[in-house]
């Protein structure tokens, strides 16, 4: 249950399915030292998760061993008719122990872009022959961008036309759609110290390599630069393990002043309520969450082409997308969107109207139970049973 979409997922997944066709059981691993733990919305939401403590990101034979065996005696004392598994670790563990065990239908859900640019090469191989098995012993695949399928197509071979489905994310975004007057902005500045009238340009995401956030605080000194005169701050959402190296990095910088590291915050509509623009500087990302909050808030975005960032920014209607590690380009276009306020309502708006429409919670959930009826009959019928 670390911070992040696929946490998110499950537990709408978990809570949201119909009571009267499904019976849901969540299994969850332990989060890690230096991750954000969004386990409350288990108890907000009245589920009781299963948990596997030696379920966990890093590698550990001992433990992913351990992992396996207890989820392999779990699946065969429940007898589930179907397994849905999310993320790498518990992707494979879940799945390998679901077919051990019986279990008739295998699904699982690429959540991320792993392809590349998270492991060196040698990783990285043995990261995609490792998905490669797995596809073959999973019934469906589900992706959640067109990028997404062409790379798990390209990269796993899966075998098939139907295995892999496109069923976008989708989230309870209420909370964020409500357009409140100050939406909690004021306690957020105040508590960070942020004058009223300061812009601030946000990035939200774990502080690890694979976020780029050097590239947000390089562009941060070029858009200072070129908007002198301005009170201009840099708010850093999250927590990880660059984070000393990130402060060390703005201190060097000379921008350390301007720049918040807030940690993870639960009070999100706050967040998007108060920052004037929302930044993703991923060098690889799934289908990037901040993102989706941050337009259903109606706030513009700035973001790295990575990933399946384009499945949910449309590129000079609800913000601006710029190559990858371009650090110029990026500055370019936020300080553009500083100095333009009507673009940034009018981008904001724009993206609203649109995750309103696609990323919905009711549609996600429609689309997984036609999904699991399906995959279901299809078991049985190739057996002969009704």
């Amino acid at each position: 249950m670390n911070i992040g979409g696929p946490a998110i997922h499950a537990v709408l997944l978990t809570a949201g399915l119909d009571g009267d066709k499904f019976s849901t059981i969540l299994v969850t691993g332990r989060v890690g030292e230096n991750e954000g733990d969004m386990s409350y919305l288990t108890a907000e939401n009245a589920i009781e998760p299963v948990g596997i403590s030696e379920l966990q990101r890093e590698p550990s034979i001992a433990k992913d061993a351990a992992a396996f065996y207890k989820l392999y005696r779990f699946l065969k004392n429940e007898r589930p008719d179907i397994v849905h598994t999310h993320m790498a670790k518990a992707g494979a563990i879940g799945r390998l122990a679901a077919r051990i065990a019986g279990v008739p239908v295998v699904v699982h859900t690429f959540h991320g872009h792993t392809f590349h640019s998270y492991f060196n090469p040698l990783k990285t191989g043995i990261f995609i022959f490792i998905e490669r098995l797995l596809a073959r012993i999973t019934d469906k695949i589900i992706v959640i961008s067109e990028l997404q399928k062409r790379e798990v197509k390209q990269y796993l071979r899966p075998g098939g036309n139907n295995k892999i489905t496109l069923i976008p994310l989708g989230f309870k975004l209420d909370m964020f759609l409500e357009n409140r007057r100050d939406g909690g902005a004021g306690r957020l500045r105040e508590r960070f110290n942020i004058p009223k009238k300061a812009i601030i340009v946000g990035i939200i995401g774990r502080l690890a390599a694979i976020k780029n956030h050097t590239m947000f605080l390089s562009a941060a000194k070029e858009i200072k630069r070129k908007n002198k005169g301005k009170d201009i701050k840099f708010l850093i959402v999250g927590g990880g393990g660059e984070k000393d190296r990130l402060k060390a990095f703005s201190d060097r910088l000379g921008i350390g002043g301007d720049v918040i590291f807030t940690g993870w915050l639960k009070d999100m509509p706050a967040l998007y309520s108060a920052v004037d623009i929302v930044a993703l500087t991923s060098l690889n990302e799934g289908t990037p969450v901040s993102l989706i909050e941050a337009l259903a808030g109606a706030k513009p975005v700035v973001a790295a082409d990575a990933g399946g960032v384009r499945d949910v920014v449309e590129d000079g209607k609800s913000g601006f997308i710029v190559p990858s590690g371009d650090i110029s380009a990026f500055s370019e276009a936020v300080s553009a969107l500083i100095n333009d306020e009507g673009k940034r309502k009018a981008f904001g708006l724009h993206g609203r109207e649109f995750v309103r429409k696609m990323y919905s919670a009711r549609r996600l959930i429609g689309d997984i139970e036609r999904l699991y009826i399906t995959e279901f009959r299809k078991h049985y019928a190739k057996r002969g049973n009704k």
